[in-house]
């Protein structure tokens, strides 16, 4: 399909100008609510159907190429294994649930849904790492598994339909069950008054923050040449799993890159990693017929609800069974289903200021498991259903 803007240099003007605005909408208390992804994805699906744009051009293949795997390795590069060892056992319990319980639902569901849509075994692979470290691992997964651009776009829908009112009930659980006579006698672990009144300073994710031009470039640097290594490393693999292994060697190098203080002190890695990855779903959204969009969303959001809402009763089953106090179950919940900003703003919001940096690396945890455990399920489920 023909665009109105067809030229590299348009395009471009077009995509940083989505990017931006999806960005500015953050501070916007209505916009804010839906998260920069969803925003852009919408733009670019009205834009590319509308024919402002065209559905392919050159510079999408560019961007696919490299904004993804830049943003994986910048994200990850403030994983800091030491503080994660740190914690005790009973949030990193409830995490390890968390992971559990998306992965065995969404591969038991999958067995009825995934035969019945397309690349169903691919976005139950996605699912996974969406439910057990945020969007991030979504996307991600999804570039290792091949995932055509419907799916990505479907998998996103899905997870905006279901997701967000799934948050709301969220940031919601607290006070209720504080006010629940009857949830306090039959879950009475949990933390006294005192013991959540330690604060806990944490730069707010896509906030304001100081952050300098050479940091800017250095994080560039680094992401580019994690790139290249994983994507030299991925061609020793069989063809049909080196976009699998490259996603899971640019994990592995920024771990193990991110141990050093020096790269750990970096400011902002998060932020840019966010920002290239919004360039990936403007392409995203560009490729999509909305038309044939819509008609196989209904199903999938059905999928999505029966994960989120099965993995999350399996999740409580579990954590009552092993007596962890209800705010680590919580704060798991978020991390898994969002990610660590959100657990640290459920942490803030409820006044259980001395959990906010726990909620943090809750989410850490979620994103760096979710990459290694949503590949391979993909990959199960694809044997169990012979797709």
């Amino acid at each position: 399909m023909e665009g109105f803007i067809t030229s590299t240099t348009g395009l471009l003007a077009v995509m940083t100008a989505m990017v931006a605005t999806a960005l500015y909408c953050q501070k916007l208390k209505f916009f804010s609510k839906f998260g920069p992804a969803i925003i852009v994805i919408v733009m670019s699906l009205i834009l590319s159907n509308a024919g402002i744009v065209p559905r392919s051009a050159p510079v999408y293949g560019v961007v696919m190429e490299y904004a993804v795997y830049v943003s994986i390795a910048m994200i990850l590069l403030d994983v800091h294994l030491k503080s994660l060892l740190k914690l005790s056992k009973q949030p990193l319990l409830a995490m390890a649930f968390a992971v559990l319980s998306v992965g065995l639902v969404t591969i038991l569901a999958g067995l009825y849904f995934a035969p019945g849509i397309e690349e169903g075994w691919k976005i139950a692979g996605m699912f996974v790492g969406t439910y057990t470290g945020g969007s991030g691992n979504l996307t991600a997964i999804g570039l290792g598994l091949n995932a055509s651009p419907e799916a990505f776009a479907l998998a996103n829908a899905a997870d905006y339909i279901v997701g967000l009112p799934s948050m709301v009930l969220f940031f919601a659980l607290p006070q209720i069950l504080k006010n629940s006579k009857w949830f306090q006698r039959h879950w009475p672990y949990k933390f006294s008054e005192q013991e959540l009144l330690d604060e806990t300073n944490e730069d707010r994710f896509l906030g304001s923050k100081q952050w300098s031009i050479t940091e800017i470039s250095i994080l560039f640097a680094i992401g580019f040449l994690l790139v290249w290594a994983s994507s030299s490393l991925s061609t020793f693999f069989p063809a049909t799993y080196q976009s699998a292994a490259r996603i899971l060697i640019i994990t592995t190098l920024s771990i193990i890159l991110a141990q050093f203080k020096q790269v750990r002190s970096i400011n902002g890695n998060k932020d840019l990693g966010m920002f290239m990855a919004l360039f990936f779903l403007c392409v995203i959204g560009f490729l999509v017929d909305i038309g044939g969009f819509f008609n196989n969303t209904l199903e999938i959001a059905l999928y999505c609800g029966v994960i989120i809402f099965g993995s999350l009763m399996l999740h409580i089953l579990l954590c009552r069974l092993f007596k962890i106090k209800y705010e680590y179950v919580l704060l798991s919940i978020m991390a898994a289903v969002a990610d660590g900003s959100s657990a640290g703003i459920l942490a803030a919001a409820s006044g259980w200021e001395s959990l906010i940096g726990i909620g943090i690396l809750l989410g850490v945890i979620g994103g760096v498991l979710g990459n290694y455990v949503g590949i391979p399920l993909a990959y199960f489920l694809k044997m169990l259903i012979g797709a």
